[in-house]
């Protein structure tokens, strides 16, 4: 990276954005409780996917996405990003590849209180590079534009309504310009009209960035809205579907 901190692009080679290759994860290993809650897992996302991910309580799906996301590690397979293998990185390689090529959205918004709307779509920026340069400020006035909350980036987050708050968890998720965006029940806790605004917006970025988007959701209307549907149940992938 030069001195000047320049932003980094990420190019995919290919099509592969993620693969996983007979993935499991057991916890208690070694032990009279050991327990295997994923169990040989195979998937592929590639470039411009528009997937969820469902199944019922209890089926994996936390603790896929967390693999998928580079938050834990798998007991057995491999999990390649941008056909990167994975399983023998240390943590900070991990964080490293995680900062730079996934995006990350969850039910509960996680802004800090403390900083301005702004500051915390930028937070990702900041933890991997320091002080913001004017590119990245601009890239993050950009993304509040482009959801909507350009007049709120001095703001602080309990100054916006719920709907609002998680539509700057997804630019904050956006501004390092991911290839795989991961949503974790992102509209659980919003309205219908501000669940639709928040899934129009994943589209939009689904399509003028080509990244893959991948949502878990116990909600059938938004898997009903997805091009490809995967079923996990009982730790496996029981139902792998495109739509178109």
């Amino acid at each position: 990276m030069s001195e000047s901190h320049e932003i980094e692009n990420h190019e995919v080679q290919g099509n592969e954005v993620l693969r996983l290759a007979g993935v499991c994860k057991a916890y208690d290993i070694g032990t009279p409780v050991e327990n295997e809650v994923l169990h040989a897992i195979d998937l592929r996302l590639d470039r411009g996917t528009f997937a969820s991910l469902t199944g019922p309580s209890g089926s994996g799906k936390s603790t896929l996405l967390n693999l998928i996301g580079l938050l834990d590690t798998p007991t057995a397979g491999e999990l390649f990003v941008l056909e990167r293998p994975t399983s023998a990185m240390d943590d900070q390689e991990r964080t490293d590849l995680r900062g730079g090529t996934i995006g990350l959205v969850f039910q509960f918004h996680h802004l800090i209180q403390a900083f301005s709307v702004l500051d915390n779509v930028l937070m990702p920026l900041m933890i991997r590079q320091g002080r913001p340069t004017g590119a990245m400020i601009d890239r993050a006035r950009g993304l509040l534009a482009a959801v909507g909350l350009a007049a709120f980036a001095s703001r602080r987050p309990n100054e916006l309504s719920g709907g609002q708050q998680q539509r700057v968890a997804i630019a904050r998720a956006l501004v390092s310009e991911p290839v795989l965006l991961l949503a974790d029940e992102p509209t659980g806790n919003l309205d219908t009209a501000s669940a639709d605004e928040v899934f129009e917006l994943f589209r939009r970025f689904n399509a003028e960035h080509d990244c893959a988007v991948l949502i878990v959701s116990h909600d059938p209307r938004i898997s009903a809205r997805c091009d490809r549907v995967i079923e996990l149940v009982d730790g496996r992938i029981v139902r792998d579907e495109a739509k178109r």
